[in-house]
């Protein structure tokens, strides 16, 4: 198999991704929806998802690079847990989109009542 880490999981060969890039592998977003609930260690996202250990901390790698996890020591294991700045970022992001979205929409609706407008105006004797 090349590539793989598993059976199912290619293998991830950057971890320069953006949040967005990040949270569009389905595993990653269940690790990351984990993560919301709680902190947690490799070991347990693990047991609760049908990938491996180095599978799980690839995927956390790539969460962290991201900026949206961080991790830190609890005796031998490593606790993540989501990083709030990151999470902010993408709603910011998000934000933005939203006020172009509505921008763009009230552009095109007063446009087309000033066409209605126009039409009305035509149409008197």
């Amino acid at each position: 198999m090349p590539n793989m880490v598993s059976v199912n999981l290619p293998l991830v060969l950057t971890y320069e991704a953006s949040p967005w890039e990040a949270l569009g592998d389905g595993t990653r977003r269940a690790i990351f929806e984990r993560l919301v609930e709680r902190p947690r260690a490799v070991g347990e996202l693990a047991g609760e998802l049908p990938v491996t250990r180095p599978a799980v901390s690839q995927h956390l790698r790539v969460l962290k690079a991201a900026g949206l996890v961080f991790d830190r020591a609890e005796g031998t294991r490593r606790v993540y847990a989501v990083n709030a700045a990151g999470v902010e970022r993408l709603r910011g992001d998000l934000d933005r989109f939203w006020t172009q979205a509505l921008t763009a929409f009230q552009s095109v609706a007063e446009r087309s009542t000033k066409s209605e407008g126009d039409k009305q105006e035509m149409k008197k004797p």
